[in-house]
This record gives C-alpha cells, sequence and structure tokens, in this order.
C-alpha cells in the first residue's frame, strides 16, 4: 500500500514535507519527557503508613485495663501492590509516644500523628507531630512536635481549609485547634476546649444482652473530631458525657464557638466513640462504643444541627455479651456503611436505603483480635484492618455490589495497630 504522506505524494510539497518533518523531530525531546513522566509516575509507590501503640499502655494510661503494652515502634510505612493490595514494609519511623491516630494533608505532602501519652510538661499533656514527606519514596522526616492541649489524644484530623488540625484528647478531656504553618510545621494552639458535664452511668442504655462493656465512663473523654463537608462548623464526640458536641468554626483565626444547640445527647452510657458523613453531607452515623449501636442523624448543614432518626446494632442479630464498637466508615460511593466491633472482631456490613436508613447485610470476621480501626484504599476495592491486640493488619477485597468483604489471605504484621492511612504518590503533590 502507497504511504499517504511521502514528498512525491499529490498535493504535498517537497517544503511541506520538510517542514512536517522538522516539527516531528523537535517534537521527540518533548514527547519523550511525556512518556518518561508518565512511566515514573506509573511506578510511584502507593504507601500506607499504620499508626501504632508503642509505648507501655498501662503506666501512660493507667486507667485503661484493655489495653496491652504498646508493641509497635512508631509510623510503620508499607508500599502497597495496587493489583492484590499487599503491602511490603518501606521503614519505621521510630516513635515511643504511641502514635496511634494518623492524618495526610490533601497535598500528600505532610503528615501528623496524635501521640496517645501524657508525658509532657507538669499538666501531664500528650503531642502531636508534623512530618514531611519525601515524594519520590514516601519516607518520613520530622518538623515539628507540639502540646495537644490535654493528655492522651487519640485523634486528629485536618480543617477542610487546609490551615489547622483538630485534636481530641481522650485522657484530658479536651479538643484543641493547632494552626499549620506555611512550611506544614504547627503552631501553638489557637483554641482549647475543656468538656464538661455530667458523666454517664457504667452500664449503658442500650447494651446488648448480657453485657458487661465499660470504657470511658470515669470522667470526660473526648474520642474523635472534626468538620464537617462545609467547613463551617466542627463535631467532637466525649463518649464519658454520651455527647456530640457542634461548634461554629471560624477559619481565619482557628476559634471555636458554641452552636445552638451547641450538644446532641446520647442515651445514658451508651458512650459515642466515632461518626462519618454519608458524601450528601446530610447524613451523619454515630457509633457508641459501649452500646455497640449505630445511630443515624439528618444533618442540617445550614445550621450545623443533628436530628436522630435511626438506632441499630452494630452486631448481628441475636447477639449477646460484651462488645466495643470501634471505627465507623462510610463507602466513597455512598452505598454501605462499616462498622468495627471489638471482642466480636467483625466488621458489620449494611446497606444505605434512598432515605440513609441502614439495612443490616452481614459481617465479616476480621482474622485477628481487636480490630481498632480500618481504613479503604484510595480506590475503594480493597479494606485493611487494624487488629491492635492480634499485633496485625489483615486485608479484605470489597465486593462493590454487594458491600461484602471477601478475606484476601494477606496478613501483614505489626505490633498494635491503631490506624492507617494511604498516600498515592503516582498523584501529583
Amino acid at each position: 500500500m502507497q504511504s499517504s504522506v511521502h514528498p512525491t505524494s499529490p498535493g504535498v510539497s517537497r517544503r511541506s514535507f520538510l517542514k512536517a518533518a522538522a516539527a516531528l523531530a523537535g517534537s521527540a525531546p518533548f514527547l519523550a519527557g511525556v512518556l518518561k513522566a508518565q512511566s515514573a509516575a506509573a511506578e510511584a509507590p502507593l504507601m500506607a503508613y499504620v499508626g501504632t501503640f508503642s509505648s507501655p499502655l498501662r503506666d501512660v494510661l493507667p486507667t485503661q485495663v484493655d489495653l496491652p503494652p504498646g508493641n509497635g515502634r512508631g509510623i510503620h510505612l508499607y508500599q502497597v501492590d495496587r493489583a492484590t493490595g499487599a503491602m511490603t514494609p518501606s521503614g519505621v519511623y521510630e516513635l515511643g509516644t504511641s502514635p496511634s491516630c494518623l492524618a495526610l494533608n490533601a497535598a500528600g505532602t505532610r503528615l501528623y500523628s496524635a501521640n496517645e501519652t501524657d508525658r509532657v510538661g507538669e499538666d501531664k499533656e500528650g503531642t502531636v507531630s508534623a512530618f514531611a514527606i519525601n515524594r519520590a519514596d514516601g519516607q518520613l522526616t520530622l518538623l515539628t512536635t507540639v502540646r495537644s492541649g490535654g493528655a492522651g489524644p487519640t485523634y486528629v484530623s485536618i480543617h477542610s481549609s487546609g490551615r489547622f488540625v483538630l485534636v481530641a484528647n481522650y485522657q484530658g478531656g479536651s479538643v484543641a485547634v493547632l494552626p499549620i504553618l506555611p512550611d506544614g510545621r504547627l503552631g501553638a494552639a489557637t483554641e482549647i476546649k475543656q468538656d464538661g458535664g455530667t458523666v454517664g452511668p457504667r452500664k449503658a442504655t442500650n447494651a446488648p444482652p448480657g453485657s458487661f462493656a465499660f470504657s470511658g465512663h470515669d470522667r470526660t473523654h473526648a474520642h474523635m473530631i472534626q468538620a464537617d463537608p462545609s467547613g463551617r462548623f466542627v463535631l467532637h464526640v466525649d463518649l464519658g458525657l454520651d455527647r456530640i458536641f457542634v461548634w461554629k468554626f471560624d477559619e481565619r483565626s482557628g476559634v471555636l464557638t458554641p452552636n445552638d444547640p451547641p450538644v446532641v445527647s446520647l442515651p445514658p452510657g451508651d458512650g459515642p466513640r466515632h461518626f462519618c458523613f454519608h458524601p450528601n453531607g446530610h447524613w451523619c452515623y454515630s457509633l457508641q462504643e459501649e452500646a455497640s449501636n449505630i445511630v443515624l442523624f439528618d444533618y442540617d448543614a445550614a445550621k450545623g444541627r443533628l436530628a436522630a432518626r435511626q438506632t441499630l446494632s452494630s452486631l448481628p442479630p441475636g447477639f449477646a455479651g460484651s462488645n466495643f464498637g470501634s471505627e465507623i466508615l462510610v463507602s466513597g460511593d455512598g452505598r454501605f456503611v462499616y462498622a468495627g466491633n471489638r471482642l466480636h472482631d467483625s466488621i458489620g456490613i449494611f446497606a444505605v436505603g434512598n432515605t440513609g436508613e441502614l439495612i443490616f447485610v452481614g459481617e465479616e470476621w476480621t482474622r485477628g483480635n481487636y480490630p481498632r480501626s480500618f481504613n479503604f484504599d484510595p480506590t475503594g476495592q480493597f479494606l485493611y484492618s487494624c487488629n491492635q491486640r492480634g499485633d496485625n493488619v489483615t486485608l479484605f477485597r470489597v465486593d462493590r455490589d454487594t458491600g461484602r468483604l471477601v478475606f484476601t489471605g494477606h496478613y501483614t504484621p505489626v505490633g498494635n495497630p491503631s490506624s492507617i492511612v494511604f498516600l498515592d504518590l503516582a498523584k501529583a503533590g
């Protein structure tokens, strides 16, 4: 067959042909550069960072008799196989203050850890650390460590403005706002709020039959803090007070102001631990630690108000005995809710109905003891369970149609894993 471009072809002059050839030759370095960049991006690793309990917790948190000594070494780094989800060790950032909760900034350039200790200063505060991430290999460099505004910080999140870290101090019963400086370091708190009120009873109102679950109704215990999807309001739970606090947030000053109403109360003793928003921003699901149940709230994003509409167990029908609720997450497509159960060592799976109400689908054994938290990989096709007492992270494939979890057979050994977050280094920082 005759070529469609030839110096002697009709309608193509020798001069036009030479110009076209020169243009193609000149673009070759550019095309090579694009191909090289694409190849480098394809080879860039998917990283996982696992926060652990890495200090003797019975010394740090003497009232928490359910926690073992810390077997972790700090923040454990892994490269993740994108096809299988398997994790390969990629180093450890040694940190003996139990970096039990981790948060990544939106750009993927900074990592923040809540260090669940009470060893700083006469006031027995904990700390929060900021790390720079090497975008080539995911390794960490410590930028700064600051006081958290209370003892035993157990949760950190980053405000959607990217300018503040929010921290919940479990043992201190307080929450704080820490400014993020231009270089990613943290400044002194712009706000510290101390929880106050009547502590709930040892027995949860909605405890399963035969339950002896008791964890945090000895004093105030701030357990989680996070901004709503709009960033205008900040919510935090106090397990000991059985309350969800709602704050108006000034993202210029980092100051919290009580909303109207300032709190939502849950049944006495039930112990709210974690919550999550549905992607539509109108539904909020709260998991109670000692009641082992989920409450669906309708959320008024304009006013920052919660209205309870459904309560159901995080456990399978007919369960009796003791259990502690742990983590709750909504799938990225908003079709399913997952709730962690410690002692029962399972993840409850719930379908989200058209009005947000949950329908029990089933459960999956975590293959490990005491699943403290779990998380999805960036694609949503894998779920990783941090089995605190089992000293491992187990891997499940997510059935996107049914919501069910299928164990892959992969165990990753890590001492007392508490949280896991993911960073795709193939994406621009």
